[in-house]
């Protein structure tokens, strides 16, 4: 059971966790290059510079971004078995890595094992790191400092674009991943090696900046169970609420990434053309935001499992709007709505797996779910390509698709914090 009232604010006032957060925000912010927003600038450059197929590069894409997410388990226990910094170390060096080999790529092969490396050391472990770096630091006030880490991935999305397509514009498609690794040296690594540490108990503090206030009638040994229950992966996966989560978490990115993928064409199948769905893509950025910034202090006052359910019915809502998507207004209206639940379920996926499960083991676990997660990513524009093929358009697709946030809404309300005493 747990007892806050044994646990007193320290007389210190500021906590050396938001120097964690920094720096977890800095992790997301580098996963830049290895992001598909990152990786995509430098698409043409391999086709031109090769003369391969687009379809070729995208397939190795699709493959490698599989295989990459089907090993991630293998980097959450990595996590619980050595740390995040040490692992913050080794995945900024190996992403770095990562960018010097794709600038010698020049077969197929050689460019497979180049996305793989980025994918699984950027786009995987990049950012599975900081979501289990964070919550060791943060109980009470988890939603919030996972929102301000969160910027860091916003910046990444906005600046690592632009700043991709003038580095190859300027130099060439070499030098700029070049540039890239070393900035990862430089910056990255360094950062981490000087000033992150794994768990506030580490410098003598508590989450939250607490301090434990014995009352006399237990021991020390009590402490740690009764602050914060832990759960190792095993325990875990034997609760209806793990299996239940782990689905819930993995829809979201199957019906974003289908969505996302074929957007432009699906305007266009409405007449709204592709310039349309660009302004639509940043307007979802835009309005996800200070949704985001706003969720993480609405999860500190809301059970996580609701927010969560909530977020379904806003997926199912804008699905809804999609479908009937024929004009300008219905399609800012869609990117009004797919913004703010985009920026609602940012932060409610990456809070809900400590809230439930606990620090301790958190790499294992939240490594399986971020498995099923890219999983789900890389399966998601599958469907909707099929469907344009069969019937010629996407809204039987998009019918078909509402069933997924109805199952996540159900499986949402039916999976409360599992209480492990009573498991």
């Amino acid at each position: 059971m747990n007892r806050p009232s044994q646990y007193i604010q320290s007389r210190f006032s500021f906590f050396y966790g938001w120097i964690i957060v920094f720096l977890g925000g800095l992790g997301l912010f580098f996963s830049g290059p290895g992001q598909t927003y990152g990786v995509s600038v430098f698409i043409d450059s391999y086709i031109e510079e090769f003369d391969w197929s687009r379809s070729l590069v995208s397939g190795i894409y699709s493959g490698a971004t599989l295989l990459s997410g089907s090993l991630l388990f293998l980097m959450g226990r990595a996590v619980d078995r050595f740390g995040q910094r040490r692992m913050s170390l080794v995945v900024g060096i190996s992403l770095a890595v990562a960018c010097f080999w794709n600038s010698f790529v020049f077969t197929p092969v050689m460019l497979f094992f180049g996305f793989f490396l980025l994918r699984f050391f950027g786009q995987g472990s990049m950012t599975l790191v900081p979501n289990t770096l964070v919550p060791q630091w943060f109980i009470k006030k988890r939603g919030r400092a996972l929102s301000f880490m969160a910027i860091g991935g916003f910046l990444s999305s906005a600046l690592i674009p632009p700043v991709n397509a003038w580095l190859i514009e300027t130099f060439s498609w070499e030098i700029a991943f070049r540039i890239l690794g070393i900035s990862i040296l430089v910056v990255f690594v360094p950062m981490v090696y000087f000033f992150m540490r794994d768990r506030p108990e580490d410098l003598g503090l508590r989450p939250d900046n607490l301090v434990y206030k014995p009352t006399g009638d237990e021991g020390d040994d009590n402490e740690e169970s009764e602050y914060d229950v832990s759960w190792t992966l095993k325990e875990a996966m034997r609760t209806r609420q793990f299996w239940l989560i782990l689905i819930c978490v993995s829809i979201p990115a199957l019906v974003n990434t289908g969505i996302t993928f074929h957007l432009v064409s699906i305007f266009e199948e409405g007449d709204l053309g592709r310039g349309m769905a660009a302004f639509i893509l940043s307007l979802m950025a835009i309005i996800g935001f200070p949704i985001t910034m706003v969720s993480g202090f609405i999860l500190e006052r809301v059970r996580v499992h609701v927010v969560l359910a909530i977020s379904f019915l806003g997926q199912l809502a804008f699905v809804i709007i999609l479908l009937f998507t024929q004009s300008y207004w219905m399609a800012i209206l869609f990117g009004v709505v797919w913004g703010i639940v985009n920026g609602l379920e940012r932060i409610t996926l990456s809070i809900i797996w400590p809230d439930y499960f606990g620090r301790k083991y958190l790499g294992s676990i939240k490594g399986l779910a971020m498995t099923t997660m890219v999983i789900g990513s890389a399966f998601g524009p599958l469907p909707y390509g099929f469907a344009y093929d069969l019937f010629g358009g996407y809204s039987e697709i998009l019918l078909l698709t509402m069933i997924f946030p109805i199952i996540g809404f159900i499986f949402s309300i039916i999976s409360p914090k599992p209480n492990k005493i009573s498991e």
